[in-house]
């Protein structure tokens, strides 16, 4: 983010933004069907997989803040599928795409995840637009601790859904008797 120009930045992370909008809606589509036909797995097991993942990653954002973060680097064209599929498309995300696509139609799904990436897309430029926007690097410097400080706490959470995607997935197992 600070290593690109706005336009370039902007550019790539729109280009991330419809690549996981476009997984997004295979998964919400064809759901359950990708797992059980296509990689043979039961979604529960994904589940349970994922929140480890989830949990790992939260703790790691916990303990090392930023730095927990990889720095990408390479062409322009490379970095958005690098930005979309570890960062914004995750298990977590899966997971919940998935059950959109049980609970609601289908047009309802994709208008929900649409007005979801554009909210997320807006959000993120809008964090970026206000940190540019302050002049005094001290109050940039007290902006991003306070954004290292968010992270840290948003790790919990993340922790706390991690373990939650492995508590649900291991008690909808047992209750389909496959465990």
């Amino acid at each position: 983010m600070k290593d690109l120009p706005d336009a370039d930045f902007r550019t790539v992370f729109l280009k991330a933004t419809t690549i996981s909008f476009f997984v997004f809606v295979v998964f919400l589509i064809f759901g359950d069907v990708v797992f059980q036909q296509v990689f043979r797995i039961n979604f529960e097991s994904f589940r349970i997989f994922g929140g480890i993942v989830l949990f790992s990653f939260a703790y790691v954002f916990i303990v090392q803040g930023k730095k927990a973060f990889i720095q990408i680097k390479g062409d322009l064209n490379e970095l958005a599928s690098e930005i979309a599929l570890p960062f914004m498309v995750g298990a977590g995300t899966i997971s919940l795409t998935v059950l959109m696509g049980d609970e609601l139609k289908i047009w309802k799904g994709i208008v929900s995840l649409v007005v979801i990436m554009l909210v997320n897309f807006v959000f993120i430029m809008g964090m970026k637009q206000l940190r540019k926007s302050m002049r005094s690097k001290r109050i940039q410097t007290a902006f991003d601790k306070n954004m290292e400080l968010l992270l840290r706490i948003n790790g919990f959470f993340l922790g706390a859904i991690g373990i939650d995607m492995v508590v649900t997935g291991i008690s909808n197992l047992i209750r389909a008797g496959e465990w």
